[in-house]
């Protein structure tokens, strides 16, 4: 499966962004949808996670209530609507798909990943 990111981009602290995320097709694959991102110097990190059912959706703490992640079935899309953004938000954010179910938040239990689409947020 193909996976592309698009949206990122440079934003005031408090500012929002919606990130997208393309699927070339729906598959066993691709039971988990996620969101990952990297800073400079950091490892890539777990932003958030959601079924195409809609359901089963995580996020890390430092992102509740401001991000929101959902899924258009009819476009095999996913998103990422990021508000209040902050300036540590600022990072590259990818895409990617598992073919797991439960809580998964590991970028080991991912197999499909987006070419990463870049969060700048300034202060």
């Amino acid at each position: 499966v193909q996976l592309q990111a698009s949206g990122g981009g440079s934003v005031q602290a408090g500012g929002s962004l919606r990130l997208s995320c393309a699927a070339s097709r729906r598959t066993f694959s691709t039971n988990t949808m996620g969101w990952f991102r990297q800073a400079p110097g950091k490892e890539r990190e777990f932003v958030a996670s959601i079924t195409w059912s809609g359901g089963n959706i995580h996020y890390r703490d430092s992102v509740k209530g401001r991000f929101t992640i959902s899924t258009d079935n009819a476009k095999n899309t996913m998103y990422l609507q990021m508000n209040s953004l902050k300036p540590e938000d600022t990072a590259v954010y990818y895409c990617a798909a598992s073919p797991l179910r439960g809580v998964i938040v590991s970028t080991a239990q991912f197999g499909s990943w987006g070419q990463g689409t870049q969060v700048t947020v300034s202060s």
